[in-house]
């Protein structure tokens, strides 16, 4: 694993990879933590407002153009906007239960489906995670994100059923 590919990148990558890689972690504690409570409300601000910019970074990257400088990936950030003001409506409505969905939706959408693509061959991550990377240092990745998966179902699990 080597950073040095994302570290020579533009800024606005940087910022958005950096970006996604905190909603990732905070999104899951958020998840993790009780709803309700004073951490729950500040953390999940917190994680509008990166997801938010994260998001609206994505729009001065243009690696993959089909119109303009857009490619097809900037449609789930169109998507990823939509759902973080649809949830904080919901929130603001005191729907808490739309709004679990919601960030539920936005967090594995968002995050998990357009993380799988980061890795896709020829993009920057893919050069962080597997430049050079030696069969270890695959089989160390792949535990980690079946680790990872675990803990994110036990925390969708206990998010949706405190969201029924």
């Amino acid at each position: 694993m080597s950073f040095s590919p994302l570290a020579s990148a533009s800024f606005v990558i940087q910022i958005h990879a950096f970006g996604a890689i905190i909603a990732l972690f905070l999104g899951l504690a958020i998840l993790l933590l009780r709803k309700g409570t004073r951490l729950h409300f500040w953390a999940g601000r917190i994680w509008v407002l990166i997801m938010l910019i994260t998001s609206l970074s994505s729009f001065f990257i243009s690696q993959s153009p089909i119109i303009g400088p857009f490619g097809v990936i900037h449609l789930l950030s169109v998507v990823t906007l939509i759902g973080l003001y649809r949830a904080v409506s919901a929130a603001r409505r005191r729907d808490f239960k739309a709004h679990g969905r919601a960030m539920m939706a936005l967090y594995f959408q968002a995050l998990i489906l357009a993380g799988l693509f980061t890795f896709m061959p020829g993009r920057i991550m893919n050069r962080v995670v597997f430049r050079s990377a030696e069969i270890s240092e695959i089989v160390v990745l792949l535990f980690s994100l079946l680790g990872f998966a675990i803990l994110l179902a036990l925390a969708w699990r206990k998010s949706w059923a405190l969201t029924r």
